[in-house]
């Protein structure tokens, strides 16, 4: 076999080697409402589509660009290509970072966000955070952070 995978809309996608025109939002949405937060371990069932719907709902209660909405809806698409892995090990696998990133990249340049500014990347990363400091109290009844991050 190649180094494809098959999408669910039955695209050979090359995750080393994406090309944009590949990338579709039935793809993304699909695999992700089927993708655990926390690996699973989770009390009860909760996607990665879920977190990031909530995101996107963080950030409008927020009051953020649209831009930056629709950067927390996208923000983990690459998981839907190239999976996810514990943050504990992503740390220590760099090749892994920077393959991401470059996918990542390439998601936010096929819905129009390939030029977001270090604020709105910020904004992002804030609201992810913030979801995950919750998620996690309510979850699985664990403070992942001491206190919840600044929600500014």
């Amino acid at each position: 076999m190649s180094d494809y995978i098959l999408t669910y809309t039955k695209i050979k996608f090359f995750p080393l080697e994406p090309v944009q025109e590949d990338i579709k939002i039935e793809d993304i949405a699909h695999s992700l409402s089927l993708m655990t937060r926390a690996n699973g371990h989770c009390s009860h069932f909760y996607s990665v589509a879920q977190h990031s719907i909530h995101c996107y709902n963080e950030a409008k209660n927020r009051g953020y660009s649209e831009r930056v909405q629709l950067g927390c809806l996208l923000h983990d698409a690459s998981e839907s290509y190239i999976s996810d892995l514990t943050r504990p090990v992503k740390r220590n696998l760099p090749q892994y970072f920077a393959i991401e990133e470059k996918l990542q990249s390439i998601i936010y340049d096929r819905f129009g966000l390939g030029d977001l500014h270090d604020e709105e990347r910020k904004q992002i990363e804030n609201v992810d955070d913030t979801l995950l400091h919750y998620e996690f109290e309510e979850l699985m009844d664990f403070p992942i952070f001491e206190s919840p991050p600044d929600s500014r």
